[in-house]
């Protein structure tokens, strides 16, 4: 039976999650702007400049992390900077849990991260995090990114 992992890993600083957050919102940009390209929607299936375009790209934005994280805690921008989102068990939140704290993120990131610096001080928690019971971990010294998975037969 699998026990849980990373119990004990620090919570990721605001400046890596950040960087994390950056990373996943451009390359999801990227993709979904070829993609328009390649079937000929334009210059881009979305464009920040149409609020219509933006709220589509929010949309898709919760998907995206709610598919990634939910079965490997790890987005590609938390991929790339060794972070995680675990549940109370150390593994990956699963759907419920990942779609709440990715809801968070997708459509009230300025109101949730101001609650959680507000309400919770040192926690290093969004509201939505809390609400879902996740917490965002680092990964360093854990080969790269890769989870590390514990199993009684170890």
């Amino acid at each position: 039976m699998d026990e849980p992992v990373h119990e004990d890993r620090r919570p990721a600083e605001w400046a890596t999650r950040v960087g994390a957050w950056l990373i996943d919102v451009l390359l999801l940009g990227a993709v979904v702007s070829v993609l328009g390209d390649l079937l000929g929607l334009g210059p881009g299936l979305l464009t920040l400049a149409n609020p219509f375009d933006a709220g589509q790209h929010t949309l898709l934005l919760f998907v995206y992390w709610t598919l990634f994280e939910s079965n490997t805690g790890q987005s590609p921008g938390k991929l790339a900077l060794d972070l995680e989102v675990v549940g109370a068990d150390g593994r990956p939140p699963g759907l419920a849990a990942a779609a709440i704290q990715s809801f968070g993120k997708a459509f009230l990131l300025p109101l949730d991260l101001l609650i959680g610096v507000l309400a919770m001080p040192g926690e290093g928690q969004r509201l939505f995090n809390r609400l879902s019971n996740t917490r965002v971990v680092e990964l360093a010294g854990d080969g790269g990114g890769r989870r590390r998975t514990a199993t009684a037969d170890a």
